[in-house]
């Protein structure tokens, strides 16, 4: 494992051509992607800034251009018109330097479109001489022309009544009122984990602190919650959330985790009401710091798109120098207490030919390695074996045991493992059993939707060149289909 200097995480980008060498080295990976959207170069984190604008989506990632490290961050920003196929149109927001509010990153935030600009909220870290971070909430006008312009005062900085882990910014415009709310992610000075609310009637100036969002029964819920926002989906609110550093039942040894609670926003007092516990979003081992798009105009649904990894570990990719991809959209809706996720039903558009499955002798089939596996399942028992070898050995295994009324998703028996601290399996109660899976299978990556969106399971996955196979067990009906490209990825910056 390559160990990074200060300096050379924190290297200016001055020339695009000096990443040329690194984006054509990255280019010959097997395990890059064919219809998710992943970085250039070097590492991609939390995606920023998604927005409907000028008839296209827009979406931003945070970047660090040099390897697979946390160092000096960028937006970089891609466009679609359906949610399927991308463009590259590069970086977007660059840190300055010197004393910039930004001088050592442009970190996570969101965007609101007004008129023919696109208003960009992002949290400014800033370094002293002797390292100390100061945390600033900034702002960037973005116009047609592609090119930001940054405004030259940050909005706020970091509140002194709580750490320096103040970040995120959230911007939310409530139906009914005139008012413009940003929810940030912060830490008490005991530790805890929190989210901070600012309000304003301009989204451009007169930000003010209108006091610390109350969720009562998580009050010490993780030291730190990342990428907060409060969604209202099908006559629901749902506060939506990364809390750091805590484990939960299930999740093995993972301590940093993205989920949700269902309950009433009451933003007069600044009081998120639970109406049950907090539900993971994904039930699998990398996913994180989920964004909703921020103007959707039907309310009974979001659309979601999350950080195809984790913080704090590793992955095979890192020695290659780049890290990270993005999940597929997914379409919320609520159903009683818990949100459902499907996959866009636009996604069917990258079905190429689909396959005659043909077993060889040990009853596996060829896995191509771009495809989506649709599986129609009847009561019983059911196993999917994914990524194995010709004998049917290794792997990844989904199993259905109806006895328990259980799916179990375990990655442990891949040839290529990562990150044992996490654990290598992963299991979701079926109240109803299993009925539907819908299995999207990309070159080092797989995202499973059971019953119709009722659990999604997403994980990185890095198969041996042998490891191309599948099987499947029980009294079901598949189907597979090979799947298109869908990111058109030239050499941008």
């Amino acid at each position: 494992m390559r160990t990074w200097t200060r300096e050379e995480k924190y290297r200016i980008l001055k020339d695009p051509q000096e990443l040329l060498p690194l984006y054509e080295k990255i280019s010959r990976s097997p395990w890059r992607q064919a219809y998710h959207n992943q970085a250039v170069t070097g590492l991609m984190n939390d995606p920023n800034g998604f927005v409907w604008h000028d008839n296209r989506w827009h979406l931003f990632y945070q970047w660090c251009p040099w390897g697979a490290v946390h160092g000096l961050k960028y937006w970089y920003h891609i466009v679609s018109r359906d949610l399927v196929t991308w463009k590259n149109l590069g970086v977007c927001l660059l840190p300055d330097p010197e004393d910039g509010y930004d001088n050592k990153g442009v970190y996570s935030g969101s965007a609101m479109p007004i008129g023919d600009k696109i208003y960009l909220y992002y949290t400014g870290n800033h370094r002293d001489a002797d390292w100390t971070r100061r945390a600033y909430t900034c702002l960037a006008r973005l116009g047609n022309d592609g090119w930001p312009e940054k405004y030259p005062l940050p909005l706020f900085g970091a509140h002194p009544d709580y750490t320096e882990h103040q970040r995120d910014p959230k911007i939310l415009r409530v139906p009914g009122r005139d008012t413009y709310y940003m929810i940030i992610g912060a830490q008490t000075r005991e530790k805890h984990g929190c989210a901070l609310v600012y309000s304003s009637e301009d989204l451009q100036h007169g930000w003010t602190f209108a006091g610390q969002l109350r969720v009562p029964g998580f009050e010490a819920f993780g030291d730190m919650w990342e990428c907060p926002s409060v969604e209202h989906i099908g006559g629901k609110d749902v506060l939506i959330f990364c809390p750091q550093h805590l484990t939960l039942p299930g999740r093995g040894g993972s301590r940093n985790h993205n989920g949700y609670i269902m309950g009433a926003m009451d933003w007069d007092r600044l009081v998120f009401q639970p109406d049950g516990q907090f539900h993971v979003l994904d039930f699998g081992f990398d996913s994180y710091a989920a964004a909703c798009a921020n103007n959707l105009q039907e309310a009974e649904k979001a659309i979601l798109i999350a950080w195809m990894g984790v913080p704090d570990v590793s992955y095979p990719t890192d020695e290659e120098d780049w890290a990270g991809c993005l999940t597929l959209p997914r379409e919320l809706t609520v159903r009683g207490r818990r949100l459902i996720q499907r996959p866009l039903p636009e996604l069917k558009k990258l079905r190429d030919e689909q396959h005659v499955l043909t077993e060889n002798e040990a009853g596996c089939c060829p896995l191509p390695p771009a495809a989506e596996i649709e599986v129609d399942c009847r009561p019983g028992d059911v196993e999917t074996d994914l990524f194995t070898d010709a004998a049917g050995q290794g792997g990844l295994t989904v199993r259905y045991d109806e006895a328990r009324r259980e799916i179990t998703v375990d990655r442990g028996g891949m040839r290529i493992p990562f990150n044992p601290e996490e654990g290598f399996s992963r299991a979701r109660p079926l109240e109803n059993g299993l009925s539907h899976l819908r299995i999207f299978v990309d070159h080092s990556s797989v995202e499973i939707f059971v019953n119709d969106g009722d659990a999604v399971f997403t994980s990185r996955v890095f198969p041996a060149a042998e490891e191309h196979f599948f099987r499947i067990r029980g009294d079901v009906f598949p189907r597979l289909w090979r799947m298109k490209n869908a990111v058109k990825e030239h050499f941008l910056i």
